[in-house]
């Protein structure tokens, strides 16, 4: 494996895009060998900024929504507010000196469906061309602070009792 293929995605979706399931996630989860975190949303509109931030600050190289095409929102406008809240993140993260390509979101089409694999692999390779996140401990790739899925460990051994 080449070192741009070590990047590592957190990569939140929508259940109501093709092929979407449990099992799909499992599997794109094993071909990628956990380089690909996958968090399923109910709705694309549920995700708030922090949910990519915190995904950022713990173990991603970089941070993704995919969303159900326009018009197609089960809940009617979930991908027009996803659609606002990723452009809020990448403000903050331009405001703080990374680059906002770390976060993006991808609108399925109506007309060429593609599945959760098709938009993995493509928004897998994009990220592959950044650097590593100069946010994570030893550059990328890592997971220093992330040792289960979506569990935060918080290493209080330097605090001092007072």
């Amino acid at each position: 494996m080449t070192d741009s293929r070590k990047r590592t995605l957190a990569l939140f979706y929508c259940r109501n895009i093709p092929e979407s399931s449990e099992t799909d996630r499992q599997a794109i989860e094993k071909a990628y060998q956990g380089r690909i975190r996958l968090f399923p949303l109910p709705c694309s509109g549920r995700l708030e900024p922090v949910h990519l931030l915190r995904a950022l600050e713990a173990f991603a190289d970089a941070a993704y929504l995919v969303a159900c095409p326009d018009g197609a929102c089960n809940y009617f406008e979930g991908n027009r507010r996803a659609k606002k809240r990723v452009e809020r993140t990448r403000q903050i993260l331009s405001g703080i000196g990374l680059e906002p390509e770390r976060a993006g979101i991808v609108i399925g089409s109506a007309q060429t469906l593609r599945t959760l694999a098709q938009l993995a692999e493509e928004i897998f390779d994009r990220i592959c061309e950044m650097g590593p996140s100069p946010v994570l401990k030893g550059g990328s790739g890592g997971d220093p602070v992330s040792p289960g899925r979506g569990e935060i460990v918080y290493d209080n051994s330097r605090t001092e009792a007072h």
